[in-house]
């Protein structure tokens, strides 16, 4: 289920990442998580670069701290894998009309990137990925994914997805004894969403 609040940090500067990144390595997590990440709220200036108001701006925080700390956590055994896919979201394409040339084979359900735009973010990712020996699927849809699971035997995965929806496949994940790495959306909407492609490359 996607957030219930449309959010753009493209915008935000970078070293906003690095302090999210900072405290999602800090062991434990303080007492204090709510206070410093209200302070990161107003130094980044999240709520003017959102729109969002200050409780879905720390939801949004802490689901970022959150997943990056189970990346770390799942780091070491994910290295070890060997078949691996990647999952993008499909409304990361640049053009969700004719103008894009992917086809999608609902048997799969995936769709298949046919390179028609060098600066759509899912062509760039795609090409990427497939040059590091991952399986791409581009789905419409988190209810595609666990059909494709199910007929493959992916050792590892990285997901591409809002934040609240990469949560909820952790479980599946583990009951699948599949490692996963997970990028969330840095600017979400259903259309046009944008992923760091900085932090998928590092993640593959």
């Amino acid at each position: 289920m996607p957030y219930k609040f449309t959010f753009d940090l493209s915008k935000v500067p970078r070293f906003f990442f690095t302090e999210i990144a900072t405290v999602s390595c800090q062991k434990g997590m303080p007492k204090s998580l709510l206070s410093r990440l209200q302070r990161i709220i107003i130094k980044f200036r999240i709520q003017e670069a959102t729109g969002l108001n200050l409780s879905d701006a720390i939801v949004l925080l802490q689901d970022f701290i959150d997943l990056q700390a189970v990346n770390a956590n799942e780091r070491g055994k994910f290295l070890q894998t060997k078949k691996r896919a990647v999952f993008l979201s499909h409304c990361s394409r640049k053009y969700l009309d004719s103008r894009c040339k992917a086809a999608f084979n609902s048997d799969i359900p995936s769709y298949t990137c046919a390179h028609c735009d060098e600066e759509c973010l899912v062509n760039q990712s795609s090409k990427f990925a497939q040059a590091k020996g991952y399986d791409v699927y581009i789905v419409p849809g988190g209810s595609c994914i666990p059909k494709i699971l199910k007929n493959t035997n992916y050792e590892g995965v990285v997901g591409v997805a809002c934040g609240e929806e990469i949560k909820l496949f952790g479980p599946f994940l583990n009951s699948l004894g599949v490692s996963g790495q997970a990028i969330p959306l840095i600017k979400n909407g259903c259309a046009n969403t944008i992923f760091n492609m900085e932090t998928l490359a590092n993640a593959l």
